[in-house]
């Protein structure tokens, strides 16, 4: 089957470490390059920032007590397209960042696929 995330660049920001490990595994299974993960939000914001070749990012919402907004607001300024992960679904984000594409946990391979495909825009193959 041909993957149409094959080969992108995907920042996980997430704590939790058994979440993080799924996230790896979901991206490889889709043939994604994971980045990170960043357990924490200085972390996610540097890769953020830094890292040249990004393509999305997967991005907890609480991420150790404190909020991911400021590592979304880097990748916006960069126009790298990311998706909310959160115990909450998007009823759980501020009004600024309503509509932004979410997934709810525990998630499935198939929702963060479908949420990084809508995301990035990427059409089914």
């Amino acid at each position: 089957m041909n993957q149409p995330l094959s080969g992108r660049r995907v920042l996980v920001v997430e704590d939790e470490s058994l979440v993080a490990m799924l996230l790896e595994t979901i991206l490889e299974d889709m043939e994604c390059v994971p980045i990170g993960p960043a357990s924490n939000i200085d972390d996610g914001e540097t890769l953020a920032r830094d890292t040249v070749e990004l393509d999305a990012a997967l991005l907890d919402v609480n991420v150790a007590g404190r909020q991911v907004f400021p590592v979304a607001e880097a990748l916006k300024a960069r126009g790298v397209p990311f998706v909310f992960s959160t115990g909450y679904g998007e009823g759980g984000l501020p009004d600024e960042w309503r509509g932004s594409p979410t997934i709810q946990k525990p998630f499935t391979e198939a929702a963060v696929r479908d949420a990084l495909l809508k995301a990035m825009g990427v059409a089914e193959v």
